[in-house]
C-alpha cells in the first residue's frame, strides 16, 4: 500500500513538473512580465538588482495575486463547484494591456496543451481564462496537492524572470541560479501564505512594476511581448 500511495505521489509530481517545465506550450519565454523596461531603464543591472525585483513581485505584487487566485480556482474547481467567476476577476485585474495579454493567453495555451491528459475542449471555446486560474483547476481536478501547486508555479514564475534576464543584462548562468537560491526561501514562504489565503486577501502593492509595464507597451525597441 505504501509502494501504490508513493508511486501515486511520483505521477502526479511528475505530471506537474511537465506543466510548468519550460518545454510545455505556453510561451512563457516570450514574454517579460516588465522586466524588459526595468531593464531598459538601467532599474535591473546585476543579481542584486534582480533580486530586490522578484522578491516584492513574488511576496506582495502579481505573483501574490496569481497565488491567491491559484488557490481559489484549486479549492473550487475541487469541490466541483464553477470557476467563471474567479477567472472573470483574474481577467479584471490584469494591471495593463500586456499583462493581459500574457495571462490569458499563456492561460488559454495551457488549456489547449492540457487536452493530451483531459480531452478538454480548446481555450477558445471556453472563453478567457487567466493563467494561474487554468493551472489551480487543472491540478485540482489531477488530484495535485495546493501546496505543490503553489510551489511549482511560483518557482516557474521566477525561473522565467530570472532567464529573460540572463539573456537581457546580460545575467551569467551563475548569477541567474544565485537569484533561484536566494528566492527559494521567498517562494516557499508565498506559498504557504497562498495556500491560506482567501480572495480577501488579493491586493497589490508593487507600483513601479505595474508602470513599466505599461511603459513597455510603446518601447521602441523590443524582444519581449511583455
Amino acid at each position: 500500500m505504501a509502494i501504490t500511495t508513493t508511486m501515486t505521489e511520483a505521477a502526479t509530481l511528475a505530471r506537474l513538473m511537465t506543466w510548468l517545465s519550460p518545454a510545455f506550450p505556453v510561451g512563457a519565454f516570450a514574454y517579460s512580465h516588465g522586466l524588459e523596461r526595468a531593464i531598459h531603464d538601467g532599474l535591473i543591472r546585476d543579481r542584486q538588482s534582480l533580486l530586490a525585483w522578484l522578491e516584492p513581485l513574488l511576496e506582495h505584487g502579481s505573483a501574490w495575486n496569481d497565488a491567491v487566485l491559484l488557490a481559489e480556482a484549486w479549492r473550487r474547481a475541487g469541490a466541483g463547484e464553477d470557476i467563471a467567476e474567479v477567472a472573470e476577476l483574474a481577467e479584471a485585474m490584469s494591471g495593463s494591456r500586456e499583462r493581459h495579454m500574457e495571462t490569458t493567453l499563456q492561460g488559454g495555451a495551457f488549456v489547449d496543451a492540457m487536452a493530451a491528459w483531459s480531452g478538454e475542449p480548446p481555450a477558445s471555446e471556453e472563453g478567457p481564462v487567466a493563467y494561474p486560474v487554468a493551472v489551480g483547476s487543472a491540478a485540482a481536478r489531477h488530484g495535485i496537492a495546493l501546496a505543490d501547486a503553489l510551489t511549482a508555479y511560483l518557482h516557474a514564475f521566477a525561473s522565467n524572470l530570472v532567464q529573460a534576464c540572463v539573456r537581457l543584462v546580460p545575467l551569467g548562468q551563475r548569477d541567474g541560479v544565485a537569484t533561484l537560491a536566494a528566492l527559494e526561501s521567498v517562494i516557499l514562504r508565498t506559498a504557504r501564505r497562498a495556500a491560506a489565503s482567501t480572495l480577501d486577501d488579493l491586493g497589490s502593492c508593487t507600483i513601479r512594476a505595474d508602470i513599466l509595464s505599461m511603459n513597455h507597451e510603446t518601447q521602441y525597441s523590443r524582444v519581449f511581448r511583455s
